[in-house]
């Protein structure tokens, strides 16, 4: 019996330093992790870098204003039909700008010839866009679109969807289309 009593009385004995329990140290440091992220975040406020700048994040009448913008003038450059061409043209040269407006036209002028022979008409819907960045006058977008095509005398197609990256620049209040890249 004596040994079973000497074995308890190990057991029940507290060894002279306690060992520390690891979610204690792991919330630790999940705080001092939190508290660094907020004096980043204070930082790069303080220095006006890309967080404080980007007004996409905290100017909710200017980005509504952009994606309207951006969202209108794609949906008229990119619908024509095979009697009217011009409108889409005339949306292009006053919605784009810089390479978008030259890669627009070089693009456009076989749409031109082709469009009345093939009876082809395309109507293009704005699904969704979203403002990735605006910073000053630029803006970063992603746009996703329903383009339907039609030929005179067939059933209308079904819509197909398109992705785009647009980079846009803001002239005399107007956001102009710069950039235009399929995703």
């Amino acid at each position: 019996m004596t040994s079973i009593v000497d074995i308890d009385e190990e057991t029940t004995e507290e060894p002279a330093t306690r060992p520390r329990r690891p979610y204690a140290t792991l919330a630790a440091a999940l705080v001092l992790a939190l508290a660094g992220c907020g004096l980043f975040a204070l930082h790069d406020t303080a220095r006006g870098g890309p967080v404080s700048s980007n007004r996409a994040l905290l100017d909710t009448d200017a980005t509504t204003k952009a994606i309207g913008d951006v969202s209108d003038a794609l949906a008229r450059v990119f619908t024509y039909g095979p009697d009217d061409t011009a409108n889409a043209e005339r949306a292009a040269a006053d919605t784009l700008t810089g390479r978008a407006a030259a890669d627009y036209k070089r693009l456009f002028s076989v749409v031109k010839q082709q469009a009345p022979q093939q009876r082809l008409a395309l109507r293009t819907r704005v699904v969704r866009a979203g403002l990735v960045s605006l910073t000053g006058h630029t803006a970063h977008l992603v746009v996703f679109l329903d383009q339907t095509a039609t030929r005179a005398g067939q059933p209308a197609g079904t819509p197909a969807p398109a992705q785009l990256a647009v980079t846009a620049e803001l002239h005399d209040g107007q956001w102009r289309i710069s950039v235009l890249k399929s995703l």
